[in-house]
């Protein structure tokens, strides 16, 4: 397919952030929600063993990853009804369809980046 013929160029969004490629690239562009996927990866993990393992991530940053990975149906919540109470969290097949994404971009940058120098920090 040639850029002239590539469907973005030939219908543009109106705005990043209701068209679903805008949508797709601030979600994968989140850091904390690509460690959230990232640890969740392995299995079911409290939101404690989630804090410990992204090291530098706040407890308001973490808990409103969660809420909106969960409202958008990558993450399910799971209480348990003991004492004390215990809360996992866990992907659903959304969030494990990410994952696909994620080692496509590893792919990627691996095949086509590899020796190019990293962007400036912001």
């Amino acid at each position: 397919m040639s850029a002239s013929e590539h469907p973005l160029l030939e219908n543009p969004p109106d705005t990043c952030a209701t068209h679903p490629l805008g949508r797709a690239v601030r979600l994968i562009g989140d850091v904390w929600v690509l460690l959230i996927v990232i640890n969740l990866l392995s299995g079911a993990k409290r939101f404690s063993e989630l804090l410990t393992a992204m090291d530098h991530v706040s407890s308001k940053t973490l808990s409103q990853r969660l809420r909106y990975l969960e409202e958008i149906q990558f993450v399910e919540r799971r209480a348990y009804p003991e004492i004390p109470p215990r809360v996992e969290y866990e992907l659903t097949d959304k969030g494990h369809a990410l994952a696909q994404v994620m080692a496509a971009i590893e792919q990627f940058a691996i095949e086509h980046l590899t020796d190019t120098a990293p962007p400036p920090c912001p």
